[in-house]
């Protein structure tokens, strides 16, 4: 079972209830007061504001009529379209709502046992990776008698209106919600990790690999209760500019269906199959339509079957809702958000992912080592003094999904803050025996780097190889602070940890076991010359580095003889006299075979450049046996551990 969420404001909604069905008195929520710094923080409504409360707006008021849909919500006054088609697609997922809404039945206005009735309202929102339950009294603000905000087409209906001023109580008041991310607000109904991608810059409508991709992945974000919306960005000037096709600029839209449409009449239709992807969107404002093909009353409906139309539920009336091709949807979109639920559970017949979550702050220090605000990978100085989180990927490759994501800052808009900071990561493939923080950026490879933007997530799916690799989120500019939540998603368990030493403890058994005096980097890139080795025309070699009595194996190299090892160690020499081997050995199901293998001098210089050196032949070979050379592609790299 999910832990119960944490009451706002240490606000328990029993007892307030309790205490006001006790005292005969409905609530007033002394943290969200009925007065102006609830409604703006800047700009004051046009006309006098009364709060009322759902009966003296409505005979008889309702959470809920006819249960709860899509098409219950209407915009008000204030710009949060954003919100409003969140709530939009949080309708149409009963698991969802229900939970953002619980014991809705309890909430519900009883006629018969009106005494019960307390004024108060409870709703849960996914705050920062904690459920977080908010209450709020049924005071909502009226002019001339009408909701000035989100409202029902049903005049009864308050489910709506009571939960944006609970997201309202959130962010400090009414007017915090204007403008924001449709993806955000999914994300804090749900827990889901949201994926922000331009449709202008992916190539989805110039590539049509690309776009069926896109529309693959939507349809299987649909179908497994994912969220998604979509917006046309706009200049300021531009801002609700209703096009010429019917869409408006700057305005969020919730995706309602995402469909393979069968095209054809009758039996013939099955037979031959054919079909065409179709999106279907909802414009928060309940009105205002695409106009283009596929529209409520387009021709090309013409083309589907009765059968198939009544299953789609076509609707030919100005209610905001309305279908388009796919095609259309890439062209005239510029930006769409797509949430993703994240199936973590074992007894799921769905794919589960390993879900690891860590909390950090990127905060300043005078002592550099301890500093955790270094800036983006711009500020080559500062980078690596930035959290670091180590994870391993134990198949041969594995998709990843990674979520960096910032506290929300609407709250901090009444004293001219609440921009969101400019934010990111890398990821780095590093030595397989790593366990203290990265010092030294030249001996490692950067893998992957999001895009540093200035959202509240910033998300990002990579194909990684088996390894080990360490992710390094950031803000963009140094000594920028601000907290934050990384949650990276496997298919396996991959250890993921913080990375919090910088290097080997110090003990007072350090001065007769020795402490290390040299780190030293190996970075075994390739082998050349293998097929001299093997007769038989065949290999599975890998590699063993060995230093004072620790060895880190690379992966085997499957039936080649010119293998890429790509195998990188690092080691805490308290015997830096001492040589390092690497060896190589070709992987046999009865017995490995020793193929040789590389002895690197205590004396060897520093470098970071490549070194081909010469494999010693295997105990049992004889130069005959081995004509040519066997080259070893060593990089090596060191600094001293006091750093």
């Amino acid at each position: 079972m999910s832990p119960s969420p944490t009451p706002y404001k240490n606000q328990h909604y029993d007892i307030l209830k309790k205490e006001c069905q006790e005292s005969k008195k409905l609530f007033e929520d002394s943290e969200f007061p009925c007065n102006n710094t609830s409604l703006f923080y800047k700009t004051p409504l046009p006309g006098r504001v009364e709060w009322k409360r759902p009966g003296e707006i409505s005979e008889s008021p309702q959470l809920f009529v006819e249960g709860i849909s899509s098409h219950d919500l209407n915009q008000g006054e204030v710009g949060n379209c954003w919100f409003v088609a969140a709530c939009s697609c949080l309708a149409g997922k009963p698991d969802l709502w229900q939970k953002v809404i619980p014991n809705w039945k309890e909430q519900e206005w009883d006629p018969k046992h009106p005494d019960r009735y307390a004024g108060i309202f409870r709703f849960n929102f996914w705050i920062f990776g904690t459920w977080t339950e908010v209450v709020v009294d049924d005071r909502l603000p009226t002019i001339n008698g009408k909701l000035i905000y989100c409202h029902s087409k049903s005049k009864n209906e308050f489910w709506s209106p009571l939960l944006e001023k609970a997201y309202a109580k959130l962010s400090g008041c009414y007017e915090s919600l204007s403008g924001g991310n449709t993806g955000d607000a999914v994300v804090d109904f749900s827990g889901a990790v949201n994926e922000s991608i331009s449709l202008e810059k992916g190539n989805y409508r110039t590539d049509p690999k690309v776009k069926d991709k896109l529309f693959s992945d939507l349809l299987k974000v649909y179908e497994q209760g994912g969220i998604i919306s979509s917006s046309i960005t706009a200049s300021p000037a531009e801002r609700e500019l209703r096009l010429a096709n019917g869409l408006v600029k700057g305005h969020a839209y919730s995706v309602t269906a995402v469909k393979r449409v069968r095209l054809g009449h009758g039996l013939l239709a099955f037979f031959k199959n054919e079909t065409i992807p179709l999106i279907r969107m909802r414009n928060p404002w309940g009105k205002h339509e695409w106009n283009g093909p596929w529209s409520d009353s387009s021709e090309e409906w013409q083309k589907i079957g009765n059968m198939e139309r009544n299953t789609l539920g076509i609707t030919v009336e100005d209610d905001g809702e309305f279908w388009m091709s796919f095609d259309d949807w890439c062209q005239n979109f510029t930006d769409a958000d797509v949430c993703r639920l994240i199936n973590t559970s074992l007894l799921s017949v769905q794919k589960n992912w390993n879900e690891a979550v860590h909390f950090g702050d990127w905060m300043k220090h005078s002592d550099p080592l301890k500093n955790r605000c270094g800036g983006c990978m711009n500020h080559k100085e500062t980078f690596l003094q930035n959290p670091q989180y180590v994870l391993d990927i134990s198949q041969e490759e594995e998709e990843v999904l990674v979520s960096l994501q910032q506290r929300d800052m609407k709250i901090h808009r009444p004293r001219g803050a609440g921009e969101n900071l400019t934010i990111g990561f890398a990821i780095f493939k590093v030595e397989l025996n790593r366990k203290y923080r990265m010092h030294d950026i030249i001996t490692q490879q950067n893998v992957a780097t999001s895009t540093y933007i200035n959202a509240r997530t910033v998300f990002m799916r990579e194909v990684l190889r088996k390894g080990r690799y360490v992710i390094i989120p950031s803000t963009f500019k140094p000594d920028t602070l601000g907290e934050f939540m990384l949650r990276v998603y496997t298919d396996k368990d991959a250890g993921c940890k913080e990375l919090d030493q910088d290097k080997p403890h110090v003990s007072c058994w350090s001065s007769f076991r020795g402490y290390p005096q040299l780190v030293t980097h190996i970075y075994v890139q390739r082998a050349e010359g293998l097929e001299n080795q093997d007769r038989s025309g065949g290999a599975d070699p890998y590699v063993i580095i060995s230093c004072e009595n620790k060895s880190v194996q690379s992966v085997v190299q499957k039936d080649t003889r010119d293998p890429i090892f790509d195998t990188r160690a690092i080691f805490y020499r308290k015997k830096p006299r001492k040589p390092i081997t690497v060896q190589v050995w070709n992987s046999n199901a009865i017995k490995d075979e020793f193929m040789g293998e590389v002895v690197l001098p205590a004396s060897l210089k520093d470098s970071t450049d490549p070194q081909r050196l010469k494999l010693k032949q295997g105990a049992s070979q004889t130069s005959e046996e081995m004509p040519g050379t066997i080259s070893l592609r060593v990089v090596t790299s060191r600094q001293l551990t006091a750093m």
